[in-house]
């Protein structure tokens, strides 16, 4: 059974991930300045009041899952789908953002040895300027311009997840504390080479607060992965104290040390000039500190390797349920390898999908879809916290929500707010994404569910 410490201690591995390494330098240069510490704030709270109300239906339900899991169970065939079609948003998009930010690292660590590959091949299309495109090489008139690194470290954590991994708690604990290791080093070797000159203006000089809470909608990312702690409500020790300890503790600590990295990084180079791919250890490089550099870039290379891999596994498990309930086709996503017992056909199709659009697709498009999709379900899973105490008082609760309706209420509001600072395109990409689900539920999942049967003999 887990303790207070224990359920801390997987939140703080869970949220630590490619988010402080990547999402960082585009926050701070092109939208929060120096206040993106403030931002770091905002974003932790609604995370905070949506973990809350995570661990509710967690504790509904007598084993471990998804927000998919959770509302088919309480909420409905329809209201799962819609969650469970979101979810595929985050985690593909997560997945091809953690990509784009591995490559980028993965490059400031051979630069160190002076190996550089082709400016053509360590890029999207859409970011690429007249240099680049001038000297690509040519299939027709088209130039060959796409991020071969993302592509290929995709392609290899898609093999081994075909192939199998067994989690090792050694492994997932050298892990865990390898990247916050890096966190504390960024801060303590960071702190030296500080110019608080580059704090002012706190806010960044076009976009004022708004910015700061555009900033927070980024960096929003920076969080996700929080929900693992939600899950293991069932095996909590003491779930009505331990589990939202182990939220809030996490979310804390984690929001205290992203706070140090945000102004050390904004501190040691005015945001204007912040890297946006691979941030921190560009910050160290312009010191001329190579062996800051390296530790960092190589700590960052193996943490989103680990992030990437389990965001694919869970993409693969979410696709490999839905399946399972009739709302996918099973005869590929439910498709399990005769040898290797895994879902083979999905986890390739998830892995085609994630290389392409990690190699054509910039960071900033790739993290706008991530968060808007992530908040979407947040909102989603708060309102219903409030709608299940009025319409199921029954169910058995191990953790409830404390302050209902105040908790989930404000949960709704913070993170609509983090929605709207997304701007009205990304609310355009949610809805075009969300109507094709609806349109697959429609034509194919409303009538081959395990409900189908039930609805047509009513």
């Amino acid at each position: 059974m887990l303790g207070p410490v224990a359920l801390t201690s997987l939140g703080i591995g869970a949220i630590i991930g490619a988010g402080i390494f990547v999402m960082t330098g585009l926050a701070a240069r092109d939208f929060a300045g120096p206040s993106l510490m403030l931002s770091f704030v905002l974003a932790g709270t609604g995370c905070a009041l949506a973990a809350l109300c995570y661990a509710e239906f967690a504790s509904m339900i007598p084993v471990a899952g998804s927000a998919y899991t959770y509302a088919y169970a309480t909420l409905g065939e329809l209201m799962a789908w819609i969650i469970g079609w979101d979810l595929v948003l985050e985690y593909a998009i997560a997945s091809c953002a953690v990509a784009h930010g591995w490559s980028h690292y993965l490059q400031a660590f051979l630069a160190l040895f002076e190996v550089h590959l082709p400016p053509a091949l360590t890029i999207d299309p859409m970011s690429a300027g007249p240099e680049v495109l001038a000297g690509a090489w040519r299939l027709g008139p088209v130039p060959i311009v796409f991020d071969l690194p993302a592509a290929a470290i995709v392609a290899l954590l898609t093999a081994v997840l075909v192939v199998g991994i067994r989690e090792s708690a050694g492994l997932n604990s050298l892990i865990v504390a390898l990247k916050l290791g890096i966190v504390l080093f960024v801060i303590a070797a960071g702190l030296g080479h500080v110019d608080t000159a580059n704090w002012r203006p706190f806010f960044h000089h076009e976009k004022g607060l708004a910015g700061t809470f555009q900033g927070a909608a980024y960096v929003f990312f920076a969080y996700i992965g929080f929900d693992s702690i939600s899950t293991h409500a069932e095996e909590a020790r003491n779930p009505e104290r331990d589990v939202p300890i182990g939220i809030l503790v996490s979310l804390a600590l984690c929001t205290v040390l992203y706070i140090a990295v945000a102004g050390v990084l904004t501190g040691m180079v005015p945001y204007r000039q912040i890297d946006i791919d691979a941030p921190l250890a560009h910050a160290f490089a312009s010191f001329g500190l190579p062996v800051a550099t390296f530790i960092v870039a190589f700590g960052a290379v193996a943490g989103i390797t680990s992030v990437l891999l389990v965001m694919m596994l869970s993409q693969a498990r979410i696709l490999l349920a839905m399946a399972r309930d009739g709302l996918l086709p099973p005869g590929v996503f439910a498709a399990i390898h005769p040898r290797f017992r895994t879902p083979h056909r999905s986890t390739i199709l998830v892995g085609a999908i994630v290389a392409v659009v990690a190699a054509l697709l910039p960071l900033r498009v790739l993290a706008e879809l991530v968060n808007i999709g992530t908040l979407f379900a947040f909102v989603v899973v708060c309102a219903a916290v409030l709608i299940m105490r009025y319409t199921r008082p029954d169910v058995p609760r191990p953790f409830r929500t404390p302050l209902v309706p105040l908790v989930p209420g404000l949960g709704v509001i913070a993170n609509l707010t983090l929605m709207v600072a997304l701007g009205w395109h990304n609310w355009a990409r949610l809805a075009v994404w969300l109507v094709i689900g609806l349109v697959i539920y429609g034509g194919y999942g409303y009538h081959r569910s395990h409900f189908a049967s039930v609805r047509v003999d009513r």
